[in-house]
C-alpha cells in the first residue's frame, strides 16, 4: 500500500530491539578463496547478539539451516533465541536489503518498502528486493511502500542512520552522484529530504561528503560517521596525511563544524581513528571502526588486529557505559566489502 500524508519515525538503533535479522553467509563469490572462517566470525556475532534479543536468520534451505545450527550450537548460540527464516537470497548484507523499519502515527511498527538493486552495481538483486515484503509478513506488521514523485525509491539502511529524533546523516558521494552507482536518476537533495521527512521523521538532514576508500557502495555513511546518542556522533578521521581517507575525511569533519540538529543545536563530535589500510589480493578494504552494531546488550565492533583497535574499542565503551563493547575479528569478514553493520538489521520491538 501507499500511505497518505502521514508521519512515521524511524527509530535509531540504540532503541529497543524486538530481534535483529542476519542472513546466513552463502553467496562463496562475497568472500572468494576466504570463505572458510566467514561462519565462525558469524557465529561470534551471533553469541554476542542473542545475549539481549532473538536473532531472525535467512537460509535458503533446510540443509543450510542444518549445517548453520551445527556451527551456532559450537559458537554457544541458544538454539531458543534463533528464529530460522527459509527464504532464497542473493547475499547476506541485510542492512541494504532487510527490512528497515520506523513506526507510524500510532507508534505501531512498519516495515519501510524502499526499493533495492545491488547498490546500482550488481546484476544479481530479484531475491533480495523481495525479502522486506516477506519480513514484514513474517513479523505480521504492514507494509509501506516508500514512493516520492510517483516512483519507487531505491536506498539502502547503511546509506543513511538516524538519531530518532529528527536527524539523518547522509553522504553526497552515495546519494547525489549524477554519474556513478545512481540509484533514483534525477533525485535531487530536496528529493532525498523530502524522502526522510515524511518516512524517517528527519526534518533535518546533515549532508557528508565522501565515503572511505575500498567501499563499493560509493558512500556509505555508515562506515564514517554514526550516531550513538541523539546529539553525539562519531566520526572517523584519518591520521596520516598521506592516506587516500586523509582528505575526504577532513572535509566531512568541516561540514560538521556548521552542522545543525533538528533542534537547531549543534552536535557534539567525537572522533574515531581509522586503523592502518587493510589489504588483500591487491585491493583496499573498506575497514572502518564505525561499522558497528548497537544491539539491545552490546555494541559490537570490527576489530583488525590494529594497534588502534584498542583506542576505538575505549571511545566506544564510554560512549555506550549500559552496554557491553565487544571488539569481532573482522579482517577476513571485511574482504566481503562490508562488516557487522552492514550484516545486520534490527526488528522493532
Amino acid at each position: 500500500m501507499t500511505p497518505k500524508p502521514a508521519t512515521f519515525r524511524m527509530p535509531a538503533e540504540w532503541e529497543p530491539h524486538a530481534a535483529t535479522w542476519i542472513g546466513w553467509p552463502v553467496n562463496r563469490g562475497d568472500w572468494p578463496g576466504k570463505f572458510a572462517p566467514i561462519p565462525w566470525v558469524y557465529g561470534e556475532i551471533a553469541r554476542c547478539i542473542t545475549a539481549g534479543e532473538m536473532l531472525r536468520i535467512t537460509v535458503p534451505s533446510s540443509s543450510h539451516r542444518r549445517r548453520a545450527a551445527r556451527v551456532l550450537g559450537r559458537a554457544g548460540v541458544p538454539e531458543e533465541r534463533i528464529d530460522w527464516v527459509i527464504r532464497a537470497t542473493d547475499r547476506g548484507w541485510v542492512r541494504d536489503s532487510g527490512p528497515i523499519m520506523a513506526r507510524d502515527a500510532r507508534g505501531r511498527p512498519v516495515v519501510l518498502g524502499f526499493g533495492f538493486n545491488a547498490w546500482a552495481r550488481y546484476a544479481d538483486w530479484r531475491q533480495d528486493a523481495r525479502v522486506p515484503a516477506a519480513a514484514a509478513k513474517r513479523i505480521s506488521v504492514p507494509y509501506v511502500e516508500v514512493r516520492h514523485g510517483g516512483r519507487r525509491v531505491i536506498l539502502e539502511g547503511g546509506s543513511i542512520d538516524v538519531n530518532g529524533a529528527g536527524t539523518v546523516l547522509a553522504t553526497e558521494e552515495c546519494l547525489l552522484d549524477p554519474a556513478v552507482q545512481v540509484r533514483n536518476p534525477g533525485f535531487s537533495a530536496a528529493d532525498y529530504e523530502g524522502v526522510f521527512a515524511r518516512y524517517l521523521g528527519a526534518a533535518q538532514t546533515i549532508w557528508l561528503g565522501k565515503g572511505i576508500a575500498g567501499d563499493d557502495t560509493h558512500g556509505h555513511v555508515d562506515d564514517l560517521c554514526r550516531f550513538v546518542n541523539p546529539t553525539t556522533l562519531v566520526l572517523a578521521l584519518e591520521a596520516n596525511a598521506a592516506d587516500p581517507n586523509y582528505g575526504p575525511l577532513q572535509e566531512n569533519r568541516e561540514r560538521l563544524a556548521g552542522a545543525r540538529l533538528a533542534d537547531g543545536s549543534r552536535p557534539d563530535v567525537v572522533v574515531l581513528p581509522m586503523p592502518s589500510p587493510v589489504r588483500f589480493d591487491g585491493r583496499r578494504l573498506p575497514a572502518s571502526y564505525a561499522n558497528f552494531y548497537i544491539a539491545n546488550a552490546a555494541v559490537l565492533v570490527p576489530t583488525f588486529n590494529d594497534p588502534a583497535d584498542r583506542v576505538a574499542l575505549g571511545i566506544l565503551a564510554e560512549l555506550f557505559p549500559d552496554r557491553t563493547v565487544v571488539g569481532i575479528h573482522a579482517v577476513d569478514l571485511v574482504w566481503g566489502l562490508g562488516t557487522i553493520h552492514c550484516l545486520t538489521q534490527q526488528e522493532l520491538r
